[in-house]
């Protein structure tokens, strides 16, 4: 471990930081979904999909998804249109989209045909501005797993944390489907 690493503890539960763990370079991922693939495993769409890429390091534990962020963000004509920051609350969104995009995109009984809701979000801090032309990281840790579940997400840029919380989710049918 590094000096740039935190080691996790029940009271510091936060994941690795640095540059090489932001870079992925020691983190070989065992499956990467594109955007075709966020989009068959989550039903956000434009302008509400957050996440480009994502990169599972361990199945059902951990990824990191990638968010290239451009002016043509629509939430930029309004926040703030003299000096575009994007919304925090967004940045919290595209780590719930990079956790659900790894759990429902695996060809699994138990997700499929599921939706994942927000039913928390815990000791969010920002910490730093996200700007157009910026790339977010987006690392997350699946802390618990089930009906109900609870991760916990990091935003870096360029291997400066800027936004944590700790998410709790619960797993639905979508609507529609029979849920036998």
């Amino acid at each position: 471990m590094t000096t740039d690493e935190t080691a996790p503890s029940p009271h510091n539960a936060r994941l690795p930081v640095g540059e090489a763990h932001d870079s992925g370079a020691h983190d070989t991922p065992v499956r990467v979904l594109d955007i075709t693939a966020i989009r068959k495993a989550i039903p956000h769409r434009y302008p509400f999909l957050l996440v480009d890429r994502v990169e599972i390091l361990e199945e059902d534990k951990k990824a990191v998804g990638t968010k290239c962020v451009t002016v043509n963000e629509p939430f930029f004509i309004g926040h703030f249109p003299e000096h575009p920051i994007m919304p925090g609350v967004l940045i919290i969104e595209a780590l719930a989209q990079t956790a659900a995009a790894m759990l429902l995109s695996k060809d699994s009984p138990q997700f499929k045909d599921k939706l994942a809701y927000f039913m928390t979000i815990d000791e969010a801090k920002f910490r730093a501005p996200v700007l157009p032309g910026m790339v977010l990281k987006l690392h997350v840790e699946i802390l618990r797993l089930g009906r109900v579940g609870k991760f916990r997400g990091e935003a870096f840029v360029e291997g400066k944390l800027v936004a944590e919380g700790e998410m709790t989710f619960a797993m639905a049918d979508k609507p529609g489907k029979d849920p036998r």
